[in-house]
């Protein structure tokens, strides 16, 4: 069984209208928020083998506390330009192409894309993926996704926590 953990980047810092979307950082809740769901999830032994992110800051920055709480080498870490604003059609073929050598896999990105393909590849169907939410889907391989529904099987989110 292959786990897809998809991951919305943390809240991010409009505090700066001049800085360009890809390099808007997190704010000071996305900094405390990463960290803290990367402990939650962590409680359920769910080991990333590799982790893809945005390279978008406020991404990368999200995948770089949630690597420092799983303690994952940076060759585990992988930045693909593709997920930046990624449709969900994007996403999923980027899935399909993810090496069956792995077995859970997180994807760091952003909405609206992540959570179509929530809603597309699984059979979990909700609005919006929260800043910081973490979604995990089952699937008996890689290559397997689109044909057959993902099982969802967690579904958590910062606002969940207070």
């Amino acid at each position: 069984m292959k786990r897809l953990v998809i991951i919305r980047h943390a809240k991010s810092s409009w505090g700066n209208a001049l800085l360009e979307d890809f390099d808007r950082p997190l704010n000071e809740r996305g900094k405390k928020d990463a960290p803290l769901m990367a402990k939650r999830f962590k409680e359920k032994k769910v080991l990333p083998d590799l982790m893809i992110t945005s390279p978008a800051k406020r991404a990368n920055s999200t995948c770089k506390r949630f690597a420092k709480v799983f303690e994952v080498d940076k060759k585990n870490i992988w930045k693909e330009p593709k997920l930046y604003h990624a449709s969900e059609t994007t996403i999923l073929k980027m899935a399909k192409e993810i090496d069956e050598k792995y077995n859970v896999v997180f994807i760091f990105g952003h909405n609206p894309g992540l959570t179509n393909f929530v809603n597309y590849a699984s059979n979990l169907e909700i609005d919006n993926i929260p800043t910081t939410g973490i979604a995990v889907l089952e699937v008996s391989s890689w290559k397997r996704l689109g044909k057959e529904k993902a099982k969802a099987v967690y579904f958590d989110y910062p606002a969940n926590i207070k």
